[in-house]
């Protein structure tokens, strides 16, 4: 880990006396880049659930699932990563384009950090494209902007919103948020998500909220939610088999981590009709 922070000194406008969500979850990875502020929130939030850093890996798993059932079985081409955070193992456009070459990807995150390292997530088969949009996950219209300079909208896309929704809070109405993406894509897109949920260990998870939630700790604030609120996410889209589930119950392979206690995460995959 990090003494003092990722090597090469401090991006400017990078605030690093708090925690950033792309960071905590760096360091739940095992990853470097991060800061003291990052771990203190990441090991507030191991105190309360010590069950985070097993779900971290599941949701990684899934994510590897869901992309290789999308480029591979399904046939999409085109991705749009909201929320990636910084670059580890199995990235979505590694997925990708193992399967179809062609694969164009754009990953979208708010932090300087991931934007340091984009030179990592670009690349790609000479093929295929991927490229980087700094946005927050709440500025559509810039993201499509942007991202109609790599992707082609009236293709099938498929968007990657892997637990990144729960630091949304429910005066800014994600599931609204959710919906006018889902209404900026042709028929034939697909939703694949995750998120945190308040139902499962409720009294665990309620203290972990309440750990990365101290102003003195992070900058954005985090809301966990129930099944029932989550599915609502995949409205008037078509889920597919199995549902919504916990992370490591979605399509599982043989070899796939399996973990023997509960994931508190809800995901599921969902086709625009």
């Amino acid at each position: 880990m990090a003494a003092d922070g990722p090597e090469g000194g401090v991006s400017r406008g990078l605030d690093t006396s708090v925690a950033h969500p792309a960071r905590v979850y760096d360091y739940w990875l095992g990853g470097k880049d991060n800061f003291a502020a990052d771990r203190a929130a990441a090991e507030a939030a191991m105190a309360a659930n010590p069950l985070i850093v097993p779900g971290v890996r599941a949701n990684r798993a899934f994510l590897v699932r869901a992309v290789r059932f999308l480029a591979g079985e399904v046939g999409i081409r085109q991705f749009l990563d909201i929320g990636t955070g910084l670059p580890s193992a199995d990235n979505t456009h590694e997925v990708a384009q193992a399967i179809a070459p062609q694969c164009r990807i754009v990953y979208v995150d708010n932090d300087p950090i991931v934007l340091r390292h984009a030179e990592v997530l670009l690349t790609s088969t000479q093929e295929g494209a991927t490229t980087y949009v700094e946005a927050d996950a709440r500025d559509l219209d810039a993201i499509v902007r942007q991202a109609a300079q790599t992707l082609d909208f009236g293709r099938p896309v498929a968007v990657m919103l892997l637990a990144i929704l729960q630091n949304i809070a429910d005066s800014d109405d994600p599931h609204q948020v959710v919906a006018r993406l889902m209404s900026a894509l042709v028929p034939g897109s697909w939703l694949v998500l995750s998120h945190p949920a308040s139902d499962i260990h409720p009294e665990i998870m309620a203290e972990m909220a309440s750990r990365l939630n101290d102003r003195q700790r992070a900058a954005e604030y985090v809301r966990f939610r129930t099944r029932e609120e989550i599915s609502r996410f995949f409205d008037g889209l078509e889920l597919v088999e199995p549902g919504v589930v916990q992370l490591h119950r979605w399509r599982p392979a043989p070899g796939d981590y399996v973990p023997d206690h509960e994931i508190t995460a809800w995901c599921g995959v969902a086709r625009k009709r």
